[in-house]
């Protein structure tokens, strides 16, 4: 039954976010990956990875799921049937004292489905003055077990302005979704040095007034 209502529900949540942000996504030279991919973004609203999810092509969007948090997706019933039936996330528990799995192997086993992955590699929502905060080390143990994947920056521009903190109702902006040139783990590259050009990379694609 629940996924017979997951999927008009779906729709309605692509069409409220699209008329909502009047979202426009910018492609690298004009061209969609061409392999499997772990799209990474800034972080800074729980409708993040939603406006993702609503620029891809239906062909895309079909195959890639979202890595968020299990405490906040699971907290109800209504949360957890967008979390789990509407979007198919890959539902991620935070507390390292209470999980049975690590989440790399929950990511990693969504991968070795066929699944592509947006992961944001801030952890959390950026709710300081920086740009980025500094990212956990996920997305470098997913790019050395999984080197076939591309590794996509994506920065969403907006999108916080038009759901603020602590407010109910949208406030109608238009958002952008900007997807990098995609990257690869280098051969003899570290954890910090990978890491950091990957936020490099992220950081390249936000408006300036954003890095200021």
């Amino acid at each position: 039954m629940k996924s017979l209502i997951a999927k008009p529900v779906a729709v309605v949540v692509l069409l409220f976010a699209r008329a909502i942000t009047a979202v426009r996504p910018f492609w690298h030279e004009g061209r969609l990956p061409r392999r499997r991919s772990i799209f990474f973004a800034n972080h800074s609203s729980h409708g993040d990875f939603i406006l993702i999810w609503a620029v891809l092509p239906p062909r895309l969007r079909r195959r890639v799921r979202p890595v968020a948090g299990a405490d906040y997706w699971l907290k109800s019933r209504l949360r957890s049937f967008i979390g789990r039936d509407v979007f198919n996330g890959v539902l991620i528990d935070r507390n390292r004292d209470g999980r049975t799995m690590d989440p790399v192997e929950s990511m990693g086993e969504a991968m070795k489905e066929g699944s592509s992955l947006i992961l944001f590699p801030e952890g959390t929502r950026n709710q300081s003055d920086a740009s980025l905060q500094p990212f956990k080390s996920g997305l470098f143990h997913l790019a050395a077990l999984h080197p076939d994947f591309e590794l996509v920056p994506v920065w969403i521009a907006n999108l916080n302005r038009v759901m603020p903190k602590g407010e109910f109702v949208p406030i109608p902006l238009i958002c952008t979704v900007t997807f990098g040139e995609p990257m690869h783990l280098a051969d003899g590259e570290d954890k910090d040095m990978f890491l950091e050009r990957a936020r490099e990379a992220l950081l390249a694609l936000a408006p300036k007034k954003a890095v200021e």
